[in-house]
């Protein structure tokens, strides 16, 4: 079986890899990064380097492209806090983006707000990104390259 065939994993075991994949980048750029004992608070890990900050970490995976979303609840719009977002395509490494919270601060046709407030409406509120190919423009700005720089000089500095 050659790497990376993903149609062969099931969703936990993609999701589990995603996690386990963006510890792995941050501790390959100098990040420390602690696993929480219990994931009740939508919070996957925290990672720090040397001098910094720690950061706060969750990770979301999908094979193609769609939507996910974090409850409100679970993940607050904060300087420290980001989405780690992995895309899997088969026969690719994954493709990961490091988003801060605060990306969301500003809702717009990407980043989503939805408040389910109106009558008869039973989801719980939520921060949702819209992944398509014709958002990737503006998502590239948020690859996980792009971000993890920018963390070092602000960590280094």
């Amino acid at each position: 079986m050659s790497r990376h065939q993903w149609k062969n994993l099931n969703t936990q075991q993609v999701g589990t890899y995603a996690e386990y994949f963006v510890k792995m980048e941050l501790t390959m750029h100098g990040f420390q990064v602690y696993s929480t004992e219990v994931d009740d608070r939508g919070i996957d890990f925290v990672a720090r380097r040397e001098s910094g900050p720690f950061i706060e970490v969750q990770v979301k995976s999908l094979r193609s492209m769609g939507y996910v979303f974090m409850q409100k609840t679970k993940f607050s719009l904060r300087p420290h806090t980001y989405l780690a977002l992995c895309l899997f395509a088969e026969g690719q490494e994954p493709k990961v983006f490091l988003i801060p919270s605060v990306a969301w601060l500003a809702p717009n046709a990407i980043f989503v707000d939805r408040k389910y407030d109106a009558q008869g409406q039973t989801s719980k509120p939520e921060w949702g990104l819209n992944v398509s190919k014709r958002n990737m423009p503006t998502l590239s700005q948020y690859s996980f390259e792009s971000i993890i720089n920018t963390l070092a000089v602000q960590t280094d500095g």
